[in-house]
């Protein structure tokens, strides 16, 4: 798969001490090979900053959306030492978010209301086999853990005569210190694809 990173994000994590990194992000460096290893959401990663790559170590999943190497190495660039809240907020509760997600930018969620439909059994199926945990939200939700630091809930209510089914995803208040406006879009893409898509 095609890893949607533009070089200058390698060649600026190359530049950074892995020690620092690895005390932020909660990951391990390889001094000998010069890479790192990341867990994201189940799976783990390498990435070589020297060799401007990312490689999928495991395959606990379905292969995910290219947009998740775009995030792992923002991640690692960005991501501040900061532990998760538990309390959610949506992406216009986080700062420009009100005009940055909409248009172009709207969050996908459609992806996972047109795949379920009224079924919300199958929702919940789904969720489990990516490892969410229960929440007392919605007709059914669940949260995530992205990465150590980064959690996520996608919630779910089936339609009726007047509305139609809907996902919604919520985000841990602190996610807008460690993701910039683009890199959570890219992050949203990623969650509404792999739950919108069943094995």
């Amino acid at each position: 798969m095609t890893n949607p990173v533009d070089m200058k994000y390698f060649q600026e994590l190359s530049e950074k001490k892995p020690k620092d990194v690895c005390r932020r992000t909660i990951c391990k460096y390889d001094d000998e090979k010069k890479f790192y290893t990341v867990s994201v959401w189940g799976d783990e990663y390498a990435v070589y900053p020297h060799k401007f790559k990312i490689t999928r170590i495991t395959s606990n999943f379905e292969n995910p959306h290219e947009f998740i190497y775009l995030f792992i190495i923002y991640y690692l660039l960005n991501s501040k030492e900061i532990g998760i809240s538990s309390e959610w907020i949506s992406e216009k509760d986080i700062p420009g978010g009100v005009t940055f997600f909409r248009g172009p930018h709207e969050i996908p969620t459609h992806l996972i209301s047109k795949q379920y439909g009224n079924n919300i059994n199958n929702f919940r199926k789904r969720c489990e086999q990516l490892h969410g945990i229960p929440l007392d939200m919605a007709d059914a939700a669940y949260s995530f853990k992205i990465t150590s630091n980064i959690s996520v809930a996608v919630l779910y209510w089936a339609g009726d005569d007047d509305f139609p089914p809907e996902s919604k995803i919520l985000y841990d208040k602190t996610i807008s210190e460690h993701l910039a406006l683009d890199i959570l879009f890219a992050l949203a893409i990623t969650i509404c694809t792999r739950i919108g898509t069943p094995d």
